[in-house]
């Protein structure tokens, strides 16, 4: 039961992250650049907090983990997806999000020697023909084609992070110095942004608290969740625990921010996710 829960609560965090930036962007409460910087300086804040005192780790140790590149993913992961949600719903940006997430773990996994078995090229092909129906002009709820450039370029961004992450023995601890790596990254690219900007920045009261509700609590927080889930699953039930993320924030996305659903986007949704699934058992069955 205590892992149930605490798998749960690690998924409606992740799903929070799509709702709360796109909540934030589509009510004009804040500009993707400082929501992009608070969730990070939050989420920074907040991993410290916890690795010092759950972890019982010392700042000096904290400073030390993680490293640049996996800051860099991290940093380029937040910005393209919180750009992205200035277009796309909630629901959208999830699964846009999510595909081109095990498009690139299990694309690398092929490029890197593993021979794919004809169960999983069949899952594969699912969920990439699902996933080119969703964006294709023709689709009557599709999304701008810059948005979904962005939001992919964030999930590409985010695989690459999950797959320099592997091996970690200290995961909470190194996602806390990840992102305040990612922290700093972004000040030095943002703030120059900010400046040279002829409009000037867009932050309320409602903005500035649903950005760090994301980096706090749906970053911050449901990233040591997830941690302290994670060796009580296997990793194939930890990629299809993974596949509930889009539904939970399409499904949030209807109920709370009044997003359109049609018949279409479920079923494609259920063939691109029904497709990864197919392809993460089988991968860990050839394994």
């Amino acid at each position: 039961m205590r892992l149930f829960l605490l798998t749960s609560l690690a998924m409606v965090a992740f799903a929070a992250n799509s709702l709360l930036n796109r909540a934030a962007l589509a009510e004009q409460a804040i500009d993707p650049y400082n929501f992009t910087l608070l969730r990070l300086g939050s989420g920074a804040l907040t991993l410290v907090l916890i690795a010092m005192l759950v972890n019982r780790k010392s700042v000096q140790q904290i400073a030390a983990a993680g490293d640049w590149r996996s800051a860099v993913a991290l940093f380029v992961y937040a910005i393209g997806f919180s750009i992205a949600y200035l277009w796309l719903g909630a629901g959208m940006g999830a699964l846009i999000l999510f595909a081109m997430v095990q498009f690139t773990m299990l694309g690398t996994a092929i490029v890197k020697g593993d021979r794919p078995t004809g169960l999983e090229i069949a899952g594969l092909a699912m969920a990439l023909i699902g996933f080119v129906a969703l964006v294709s002009p023709g689709f009557d709820q599709a999304p701008n084609l810059i948005a979904v450039g962005l939001m992919a370029s964030a999930g590409i961004a985010w695989g690459v992070y999950s797959l320099l992450g592997r091996g970690s023995t200290t995961p909470t601890l190194d996602t806390a110095g990840n992102f305040w790596r990612a922290f700093l990254i972004g000040s030095i690219v943002i703030v120059p942004v900010l400046l040279l900007q002829l409009n000037p920045a867009l932050i309320s009261f409602k903005g500035l608290a649903l950005a760090i509700a994301s980096g706090a609590v749906a970053s911050g927080m449901g990233y040591a969740i997830w941690y302290t889930a994670l060796p009580g699953l296997t990793r194939t039930r930890a990629g299809i625990v993974q596949l509930s993320v889009p539904a939970l924030a399409a499904i949030a996305g209807v109920v709370l921010l009044g997003e359109p659903l049609t018949l279409k986007f479920a079923l494609l949704t259920a063939l691109i996710l029904a497709g990864v699934g197919i392809a993460t058992v089988a991968k860990a069955k050839s394994a």
